[in-house]
């Protein structure tokens, strides 16, 4: 019996017979719509994420197994916040929050690719992944949670293995987001108004008004949307 694998990356629930998946089956011999029919049935809950799929082969009967991997852990992440993205300053600005349940599914989830010996260890090692992506963990900046779990605040969910939310949660949860996204989008303006008259009283020195931008605290992204580097050239004319 001869056994061929192909590797792919597709979008859960979204497989297709287009490339990549179809080229790649094309030369086994292998019902192409049977395979895309069946990873989009294992995938269906993992719509929005890259998922890792194995497509074990036999050569000789054209039969095959399918094998579905685990989206990353900031994939999943972004998943049970409901945001499309992470912070991109971590730092200043939190995008959601997340119970220590929704670690524990998370940690489950993963359990068989991450590093941790126990749960409480996995569920550590998500929160780590949320400290990078600007997501709070029961209130709290992800090292602070880091902090109660090692403590032992937690001890006692991560046991029970309970992943699951009431609807009471659920919607304290959305407001919380909501009410972290009216945040940020106040201190952007903020920083954005500040940027300009920067800009304003330094409009032919441009070099010096990024400097005091960056003196003021004003993020990166903000000094390079208000005051580009390209208009160097222009602001010296």
């Amino acid at each position: 019996m001869v056994k061929q694998t192909v590797e792919i990356l597709i979008e859960g629930g979204k497989a297709t017979a287009a490339p990549p998946l179809g080229p790649a089956l094309g030369p086994t011999g292998v019902n192409i719509g049977t395979v895309v029919a069946e990873i989009n049935q294992k995938t269906a809950d993992l719509k929005g994420m890259q998922v890792p799929v194995k497509v074990h082969i036999d050569t000789e009967t054209k039969g095959f197994t399918i094998e579905i991997g685990t989206p990353p852990a900031a994939a999943l992440i972004k998943k049970e916040a409901g945001v499309q993205k992470g912070s991109s300053n971590p730092l200043a600005d939190k995008v959601a929050d997340l119970k220590i349940e929704q670690l524990i599914k998370i940690a489950k989830t993963k359990e068989d690719v991450l590093l941790g010996s126990s749960a409480k260890a996995k569920v550590k090692e998500i929160a780590g992944t949320c400290q990078s992506m600007g997501i709070l963990i029961e209130g709290m900046p992800a090292q602070e949670a880091l902090k109660a779990i090692t403590e032992g605040r937690f001890d006692e969910k991560i046991a029970s293995g309970k992943t699951e939310l009431s609807e009471e949660e659920k919607r304290q949860l959305e407001e919380e987001k909501k009410r972290l996204q009216e945040d940020m989008e106040k201190r952007r303006s903020e920083f954005e108004a500040k940027a300009k008259e920067i800009l304003k009283v330094n409009e032919k020195e441009l070099r010096k008004a990024r400097k005091e931008m960056a003196e003021a605290g004003i993020p990166q992204k903000i000094i390079d949307e208000v005051a580009p580097e390209e208009k160097k050239e222009e602001a010296k004319k």
